[in-house]
């Protein structure tokens, strides 16, 4: 059928204040040109991340009823613990209050000065965990990944070539390698699970760890399943369990592939590095049956991860992007294909050309979304990723608009409204300028930086 239903019912409702465009105006003025720093009910449609801004079902509603909020031993945290391990089958799991917890666990136990730790796209908390132990981050991509309009299955791949050059030259400095799924950064892109098989091997050959930073795993097995050669009669479930089989190890936001709205973990396998992770929890999250999370979130979580391999759910999920893909490629708007999972991705480089990488057109394509409809987006290109850690600025590899969509919350007609919005934006392409920050943090600096037009 043409028509996108959503495979739920929605019994409860919140209302979108609607605001008009002078409104608006002034609302991001004040903000400092920083759509992080709006209030959300100043927002009409937010599409800022998928992170955390799932809609619950009534059965996660009802697991947190049940949450036991004892300090040590609750048993919400053994029904979690199971629910990871028989969804991923690592031995040890470890609750964190989110996925940058697991992070700053992991990075903090086993990365210092001088070394360097090789992903396919590593994402910004990723990024700045890595980096602030000293270590370096270094992007590994196949080309593909660079060219946004260039069609191709698998643009999550981590280009294997690179890979065993820099093991070959420098596998003493890389304490992990890391593979996001999907590739975030680069468009919510898959990786394969012929390319997962091959970067585990090469890291096997140098004795050397593979972590997946899974926060959207199960968008990444249906892809598998649906472009895969031999993978379209197996189950989501089934190519899960064979792509972290690949794994010495995890970090995951629940916020995404759980339809939790906090939480995260870290799992693994090796007995030591869990033992020094857990002491190190103890210090920073909370007791390892809680690593800061309330039994209720543990609950959710362990419900979600049930709920989140249902296929029916997947090609709904991954339909809705694809329909509004179309849809813009449709009236000449330059988007990333194919389609990604949890996100719309718009190349605000060739939608701007007038505006150089340094002027931030991903950033002012970003505004004008908001100001000319109330839509508030996500800028994936300069502004997150331009700093480099001796403070010199260079352009990112690509300059991209994100419209994440979260999960259960929105409908075609809200989809058709993003597409409406952009046809008003499309218009008045020519008179949207570039910006320049005018107060930015040491780290991260694209949720408190402040800036101003040119």
């Amino acid at each position: 059928m043409k028509t996108i239903i959503e495979p739920f019912r929605i019994k409860t409702v919140e209302p979108i204040r609607m605001t008009t465009r002078a409104e608006r105006e002034e609302l991001l003025q004040a903000a400092g040109l920083n759509l992080f720093k709006l209030r959300s009910e100043d927002v009409l449609i937010d599409l800022l991340t998928d992170s955390g801004t799932s809609a619950m079902s009534a059965a996660q509603w009802s697991a947190l009823m049940r949450g036991d909020e004892s300090y040590a031993g609750a048993p919400s945290f053994y029904r979690f613990e199971s629910a990871v391990r028989t969804q991923f089958g690592f031995k040890h799991v470890i609750p964190t209050h989110q996925g940058r917890a697991a992070e700053h666990l992991l990075f903090s136990l086993i990365a210092g000065p001088g070394d360097v730790i090789p992903s396919n796209t590593h994402f910004d908390t990723t990024r700045g965990n890595i980096e602030a132990v000293g270590a370096e981050a270094v992007d590994l991509p196949i080309a593909e990944a660079r060219v946004p309009a260039l069609e191709h299955p698998f643009k999550g791949n981590m280009d294997l070539a690179s890979l065993k050059t820099l093991m070959a030259a420098r596998s003493d400095d890389v304490p992990v390698v890391m593979m996001t799924l999907t590739n975030n950064a680069g468009g919510g892109q898959p990786a394969s699970l012929e390319n997962l098989r091959a970067v585990a091997a090469i890291a096997r050959a140098h004795d050397t760890p593979l972590f997946i930073d899974g926060c959207r795993f199960a968008e990444n097995a249906w892809f598998v399943k649906e472009r895969e050669p031999a993978q379209q009669d197996r189950s989501v479930s089934d190519i899960v369990r064979d792509m972290f089989a690949l794994a010495d190890g995890m970090t995951m936001s629940a916020k995404k592939d759980a339809f939790a709205n906090i939480g995260g973990w870290l799992a693994l396998n090796d007995d030591a590095l869990h033992e020094r992770a857990r002491a190190r929890l103890i210090l920073t999250e909370g007791f390892p049956t809680y690593g800061g999370l309330a039994g209720r979130d543990l609950e959710a979580i362990a419900q979600g991860l049930q709920e989140i391999v249902d296929e029916d759910y997947l090609r709904y999920r991954a339909r809705t992007n694809a329909y509004i893909v179309e849809r813009l490629d449709a009236m000449g708007v330059p988007v990333v294909k194919p389609p990604g999972g949890h996100a719309v991705f718009v190349d605000a480089r060739a939608f701007l050309p007038h505006v150089p990488p340094l002027s931030y057109p991903g950033h002012a394509l970003a505004c004008a979304l908001y100001e000319v409809g109330g839509i508030r987006s996500c800028e994936i290109g300069t502004v997150m990723f331009g700093r480099k850690p001796d403070g010199s600025e260079v352009p990112a590899a690509m300059d991209l608009v994100r419209l994440a969509m979260p999960r259960r919350v929105y409908t075609q007609s809200h989809a058709d409204y993003v597409v409406e919005v952009f046809e008003e934006v499309k218009t008045m392409r020519e008179s949207i300028g570039g910006l320049r920050i005018t107060h930015e943090p040491e780290a991260l600096r694209h949720f408190t930086a402040t800036f101003e037009r040119l």
